[in-house]
């Protein structure tokens, strides 16, 4: 507490943390740079750095090996990667995010009584994404053969002592387990037992994933022997997850515990690789996904911030946090109600959401000195010289948001489309202070992992890797878990006209990887895990390296706060459930009474946590000294090794 004092005073002098002890150490490298949410993945990256691999190598065995530990996702799920090329100077965005399968459609949800696609099991899943995705980046940009990169999870697969984390999740979700057959042969080692889970320590055997893993590097030797070139080997694995025996055995699996996806579903879907958004500012470009992610939100906070002295309020006043409570609401406001697949969407609204002016107009509405309740989405298409086709849907929520939080008592929305669904259930302010709950912050919150490397001939690379979470639903004879990522899908179009299911149509996701570039070189690559709260964290991380003065590992610890204010994407299956709770506002247990007051005057609701900055993974490129620097979270298992 002393020490956070004699922070906490420097800070308001200087704004600056140089001198700020840190709980872990920060990585240094020369040569090469390996982060990511588990110290056994951490370590496949550096044994294919040491192999002589580059960063893209290495992160596709981070991948693989936090996969087949479960960290939170599995091989089922999807992946979202950043890739800077030195070779060509660009930053390259892959989507390997799944899509809803045929059948997936809103009148079959609403059929069977959901607001929203379930949590779990298999009518919560999309394509699996992350086998297509890593093989994408690993042929295209990576030297290594699959064989070599897939080497440790496949050692991992054949047995590793499981970690608590793990274990304990695995035991916590078992109720769920047992209703998938072949989740409960492979997670529920010691059935009938008090303890039905494997406990830390124990030896963990994947076979059936083992199995999947040695077909794919199968098709990729034979490839070989059949004289085709080590991309083309490459894509012959693919080709044998995506229309082989692994394909059939996963289809049958999925349907057989009542899942949608088809053979079709899978032969059709492919990773794409696309050009990223990317803003400027203060002279550094950021870059991220497109709005099938919720990366432009962060993209858009900095374009509303740069209307603002940061650093004059000092770190985390209460002028500071109000400001950027308030430019959160907006942008994730435009993210609740734009964004979505671009590939099914015409009409898109990123460009108008992008630009300058549509953000200063929107930083001139903060109120700044009171929290806006009522913010909502912005009106884009006047920045683009065309006129909202989406206004009467904005009306309706604007309706519906009024009638919600107490405004309007009583009200009701106008039936369109989507009008039924979004009839307030309460007047008044339903989600009052004190009226905070668990199971909301675990939707909130709800992870993944992270994956950052770089080496020293200039390629890094940023992924956010999701899905098949536990409990996972195992497809068949696979060992593969099942996305559960379908649940980011709205069934109405007055919460989300972009957003709404369809067969084919990618959800939009929380999950957003981030790299930033000075003077055209790469400059920070960062991600976070955490759910809506993963662009809210790596904002703040940003401004507390680029206003504040802190390195990597600073930055990472650091206290950052968390807007509720926004419809949440995963966990819950009624809107209820999901719906913005205004005022809401989550602080470090540090933060002072004086601060606390004056928010509270503000009209925020007040909790609070230990540590409330991530976890962050980042790697910042030491261009001075020509080395390589890492931060890694004090959370949890966040881990990085370094040469």
């Amino acid at each position: 507490m002393r020490n956070y004092l004699l922070l906490l005073l420097a800070l308001t002098i200087s704004g600056s943390m140089q001198a700020q002890q840190t709980q872990k150490p920060p990585l240094h490298g020369k040569h090469w740079m390996a982060v990511t949410g588990k110290p056994l993945a951490a370590t496949a990256g550096a044994m294919i750095f040491q192999r002589g691999g580059n960063a893209v190598d290495a992160a596709c065995a981070m991948l693989a090996a936090t996969c087949t530990m479960w960290d939170v996702l599995s091989w089922g799920g999807e992946t979202q990667a950043l890739i800077y090329n030195p070779k060509t100077g660009k930053v390259i965005a892959i989507n390997a995010l799944g899509v809803a399968p045929t059948g997936a459609t809103p009148q079959f949800f609403k059929g069977k009584g959901y607001d929203f696609p379930p949590e779990y099991g298999p009518l919560a899943a999309v394509t699996p994404g992350t086998p297509g995705g890593l093989c994408h980046m690993l042929a295209n940009y990576g030297t290594m053969s699959l064989k070599e990169v897939l080497a440790p999870a496949m050692e991992m697969a054949a047995g590793y002592p499981i970690e608590a984390q793990t274990a304990n999740s695995l035991e916590r979700g078992k109720n769920h387990i047992k209703q998938w057959p072949y989740s409960k042969a492979v997670f529920l080692t010691h059935p009938g037992e008090k303890r039905e889970a494997p406990e830390a320590g124990e030896i963990f055997v994947q076979k059936d994933l083992l199995a999947t893993l040695t077909k794919m590097v199968e098709a990729e030797q034979q490839a070989l022997k059949n004289h085709k070139s080590r991309k083309e080997a490459i894509m012959a694995a693919y080709d044998r997850f995506y229309k082989g025996d692994i394909a059939k055995e996963f289809v049958r699996g999925c349907q057989e515990q009542g899942g949608l996806i088809t053979l079709e579903d899978l032969s059709r879907w492919k990773p794409l690789e696309e050009e990223p958004l990317h803003v400027n500012y203060k002279g550094i470009e950021v870059y991220k996904l497109q709005e099938w992610t919720q990366g432009p939100a962060m993209l858009q906070s900095l374009n509303i911030l740069e209307n603002f002295d940061l650093k004059a309020m000092g770190y985390n006043s209460a002028q500071y946090i109000h400001t950027l409570y308030q430019t959160m609401n907006l942008a994730f406001a435009d993210r609740d109600f734009y964004y979505g697949d671009p590939y099914f969407n015409k009409d898109r609204a990123i460009t108008g959401l992008q630009n300058k002016d549509y953000a200063r107009a929107r930083a001139a509405t903060i109120n700044t000195a009171h929290n806006d309740a009522a913010a909502g989405p912005g009106d884009p298409y006047k920045y683009m010289g065309k006129s909202n086709p989406y206004l009467h849907l904005l009306d309706d929520r604007r309706q519906f948001m009024d009638s919600t939080n107490g405004r309007k008592p009583g009200g009701f929305l106008p039936k369109h489309d989507a009008a039924a669904l979004l009839t307030p259930t309460a007047t008044g302010n339903i989600y009052a202070a004190g009226n905070s709950d668990s199971a909301y912050q675990d939707r909130l919150w709800r992870g993944t992992t992270s994956v950052e490397a770089a080496d020293k001939d200039g390629w890094v690379v940023s992924i956010t890797p999701s899905g098949g979470w536990i409990p996972a639903c195992i497809a068949g004879k696979t060992g593969v878990g099942m996305s559960q990522r379908l649940q980011s899908f709205v069934l109405d179009s007055a919460i989300c006209p972009f957003n709404v299911i369809a067969p084919g149509k990618r959800p939009r996701v929380t999950l957003t990887p981030s790299m930033a570039l000075k003077d055209g070189k790469p400059y920070l690559s960062f991600a976070v895990q955490g759910g809506d709260t993963q662009d809210q964290n790596l904002l703040q991380f940003f401004l507390n390296v680029v206003e504040f003065g802190m390195t990597v590992q600073q930055a990472t610890e650091a206290a950052n706060i968390n807007t509720n204010q926004l419809w949440l994407s995963l966990g819950g299956t009624t809107v209820s459930e999901r719906i913005p709770r205004p005022g809401s506002i989550l602080l470090n247990s540090n933060t002072p009474q004086k601060t606390r007051s004056t928010l509270e005057q503000m009209g925020y609701h007040l909790s609070f946590g230990d540590r409330t900055s991530g976890p962050v993974n980042a790697i910042y490129l030491d261009r001075t000294h020509q080395s390589l620097w890492g931060g890694s979270s004090n959370h949890g298992e966040d881990y990085g090794i370094a040469w």
